[in-house]
């Protein structure tokens, strides 16, 4: 999938009325994923992904990739994106769950479910309930 593909996808899924909302929610959603997930996961995830996307995954990298993830939970994590996108938490958690569901479009094999298996317990249905199932 190319840049432009990826951001429409967002922007259209999520209703923004921009591209450059659905730039701020992929960044948001992605550079909190990576501050989150093993840093080698990370590194596997971003290599499926446009380089303009990928590179929110590698901003949290430890330098020589030796980092182990932060350990926090869901309300962390829908903090950190409402904070970096500008929006409250429900719109937070929905920009979330659909830029998830189109990175796991965006990408082959199992990324997805490792990238699951590594969160805890309650950030997993983010990943897995997509733009319209429920949460």
């Amino acid at each position: 999938m190319r840049h432009d593909e990826f951001i429409g996808k967002v922007q259209a899924r999520a209703h923004l009325a921009g591209r450059d909302q659905a730039e701020r929610a992929c960044r948001a959603t992605l550079e909190t994923l990576g501050e989150r997930i093993p840093e080698g996961l990370a590194e596997h995830l971003a290599a499926q992904l446009p380089h303009e996307i990928a590179e929110n995954l590698r901003r949290t990298e430890v330098m020589g990739g030796f980092g182990t993830g932060e350990h926090f939970g869901r309300e962390e994590f829908v903090q950190r994106v409402a904070d970096r996108a500008g929006v409250d938490r429900p719109q937070a958690i929905y920009l979330a769950r659909v830029v998830l569901e189109v990175t796991g479009e965006a990408t082959q094999g199992h990324i997805m479910d490792k990238v699951c298996d590594s969160l805890p317990q309650n950030l997993r249905p983010l990943v897995t309930a997509g733009s319209q199932g429920h949460l």
